[in-house]
């Protein structure tokens, strides 16, 4: 997620372990119209739901 982006405007997101720690909005997002900043243990599952807005987030690990 390099490219500034409105906060939670899309319901699912891919990551990739650049984006740890993640966050939840984004680093790259506006924060005026979005909820506090939560940080997202992704690590553990490979996927997490913000409990603020329901975003689904994914982390995409290098193929190996």
């Amino acid at each position: 997620m390099t490219e500034s982006t409105q906060a939670c405007s899309e319901r699912s997101y891919q990551i990739t372990e650049r984006d740890l720690p993640l966050s939840c909005p984004l680093p790259s997002m506006a924060l005026w119209n979005a909820h506090p900043r939560v940080y997202l243990d992704i690590e553990s599952h490979g996927e997490v739901i913000c409990p603020y807005c329901g975003t689904h987030y994914t982390l995409q690990r290098p193929a190996s």
